[in-house]
Formats: C-alpha cells, structure tokens, sequence
C-alpha cells in the first residue's frame, strides 16, 4: 500500500495527500515516496498544487525508531540530508503550492508546511516542533523557515518549549496565512487552490522567483531581478491575452492557460 497519493485534475492542480494510518507518521518509506513525488511535479509541472494529509491528524511526527538505526553522527548526517531535500524540494517548484492543515501537525509535516507558499489551516488545527522530547533540534528546516516569517526569538520560543500552538496564534505571528472554519475546510483549501491553479502560471512563477531574490539578497537583490524577470512575462501568451481581455471587456475577465 502506497503511503502517499498524486492525483492531477483537469483544472491543473495536483493533489498530494499523505496518507499513512494512523498517525501519518515519517519513515523512510515515506521520505522516499516523498521524494518520488516532488520529482515527478518537478518533471511534469501542474499549475499549482496542495498538499494536505488524510485522517485525524495530520502527522504524530517522526518514527522515533528512525533515529535509533543510526549509529553515529556520521549516519545521522546522511539521514538529515537525505530529510532536508523534501522540503528544499518543494520549495524550489515553480508553481504555487498551498499546504492544507486539518489537525495537529507535528514536526516534519509543520516543517513541509513552512517549505509550501501558503499555509492555511482549520481552526481546529494545532502545530509544533517537539524534537526537544528526545534531545534533537529539527533538522528540515523547520526553525530557519519559522524565523523567517515569525522572526528569531518567535522562532528559538517554538521549538525551546516544544509547546504546541494553535492555529490562530500562527495566524498573528505571520506563520499561518489563513484560518478557516472547520466545517467545510477541505473544501475551501481546494477551492483556494484551484483559484491559483486558474490563474497566470507564468506570473506565479515571476513572483515566487523574485521573492527568492528577497529572501537571498533582500530588496536591494531583489530590485536588480525584477525587471528582467518581469519583462521575460511579455513572451507569455497569458499576458498578452491578459493585456487583450483587460483593453476590451475590463479587468478579472481574462482566461489563463499556463502558456
């Protein structure tokens, strides 16, 4: 039985659902089937894709079993690594991706979280980082990612008190951008994602490339890209159709494509 499901709607989205009874928790079948799955969007890339996990929680963590197989700082560096590209990898896809939380969301799925360009999040939802239970920091880029849109002493809190918190709180700090009802909320993540999926492909793909600049280099970085980027969009047709619709019959009415 496959941990994980990838399915593609006609729309353009794809749908990454983690799937692994009970407790959702990470393995390394599951890291590998991870991987598998963020190289097969990065090959074929959709329009957008959201990520979200089936059952009452989104994950209970890590198999603590895991870590006791490695022997010495040496293995315990080869696993990390090998953890780490899950969310370097879906950082890097040029497409929005929305990460959709129902429940509690423990360590490496919070860390995914933090990796996608959106996280929304049912007001029943709850998320931490509790490696400090067994002596560990985390280790994919779950506290760098948190400091990065809560800032460091938000950051160096969260995973000193291994507390868990709940959704709103994240929604103040800046960590989660929504939180929605509980009832109906697959369906408003879906929506939302769709409504990405539906929008200039291309564009997206700019915005996330310049941000990136923002995050490496800052706004003086960042400023040096983006023309040149942002010119690149005149060879789109979803511009040029996007200048078309706008000129004869107003703006919100153009159809993208992804062209």
């Amino acid at each position: 039985m496959q941990l994980l499901r990838l399915d593609r709607e006609p729309s353009g989205l794809a749908v990454l659902t983690i799937d692994a009874p009970p407790l959702n928790l990470y393995t390394a079948r599951l890291q590998e089937e991870l991987l598998s799955a963020v190289e097969a969007l990065a090959v074929d890339p959709p329009r957008a894709a959201l990520l979200r996990a089936e059952g009452k929680v989104v994950s209970g963590g890590v198999d603590v079993s895991l870590f006791a197989e490695q022997a010495d700082a040496g293995q315990a560096k080869v696993l990390f690594d090998r953890m780490l590209e899950v969310p370097e990898r879906i950082a890097a896809l040029p497409f929005p991706t929305v990460f959709a939380a129902h429940g509690l969301c423990l360590t490496w799925t919070f860390e995914v979280a933090l990796a996608c360009d959106l996280l929304v999040a049912s007001e029943r939802a709850s998320f931490g980082l509790v490696e400090n239970v067994i002596g560990l920091t985390p280790t994919m880029g779950g506290t760098q990612r948190l400091a990065a849109r809560a800032g460091v002493a938000r950051a160096k809190e969260f995973v000193f008190t291994g507390d868990r918190y709940p959704a709103e709180t994240l929604r103040e700090w800046g960590v989660v951008n929504r939180v929605l009802p509980a009832e109906g909320f697959a369906e408003a993540a879906m929506a939302l994602a769709r409504r990405l999926a539906a929008g200039p492909t291309r564009a997206h793909a700019a915005t996330k490339r310049v941000l990136a600049h923002f995050e490496h280099g800052g706004v003086a970085e960042a400023n040096r890209e983006v023309t040149g980027i942002a010119a690149a969009l005149f060879d789109t047709e979803d511009l040029r159709a996007g200048v078309r619709s706008f000129l004869s019959e107003g703006p919100g009415k153009a159809t993208f494509t992804g062209g």
